[in-house]
């Protein structure tokens, strides 16, 4: 095993071209500086491995691009599976909205967004005000007081088409 003295001496320099090289790959300061932490702890867990008198250099540049390709592969699958929950997302929000007559669908989308939201999932996908909370990352007097104020929103334009289709009777 390596000594802190033999490390320091042989992986140490190589700091400086790590940087550059990293900053090169990542093209940002803040993914360069995580790219070279994880390179030295990693050489420092594998410095058993590293015989003293050996380019320290390449060894070090390896490690970096290894690190590189496993972040960009992390990076990659969780933007398949982010893209996949955002696919399943849309269709049952269709699914959700398919019983509807174009007026109902075009009252809902004229909502407010936020409006729109707490009605979708309390009223139409039968969350708990708990869980619409939770989804929203909002307090539950929010989700409630936006209901309040989608379902307002929603009768007052929806009004004639419900009184054209007979849900509502007109005032004698």
């Amino acid at each position: 095993m390596q000594s802190q003295e033999h490390y320091n001496d042989e992986i140490l320099p190589c700091v400086p071209e790590l940087c550059r090289t990293a900053l090169r790959l990542a093209r940002g300061t803040a993914l360069a500086d995580d790219l070279v932490q994880e390179t030295l702890a990693r050489a420092w867990q594998a410095r058993a491995s590293f015989r003293p008198g050996t380019n320290a250099r390449a060894w070090t540049r390896r490690i970096l691009f290894n690190t590189y390709i496993n972040h960009y592969r992390k990076k990659k699958r969780e933007q398949e599976a982010l893209d996949e929950l955002r696919s399943a997302s849309r269709t049952s929000h269709r699914a959700v909205h398919d019983g509807f007559g174009d007026e109902v669908a075009a009252a809902l989308r004229a909502l407010r967004p936020e409006f729109r939201e707490a009605v979708e999932l309390v009223d139409l996908r039968d969350l708990s005000y708990q869980d619409a909370a939770d989804q929203l990352a909002c307090p539950v007097g929010t989700v409630m007081s936006r209901l309040h104020r989608g379902r307002k929103r929603l009768r007052s334009a929806l009004r004639g088409y419900a009184l054209d289709q007979g849900v509502l009777r007109r005032a004698a």
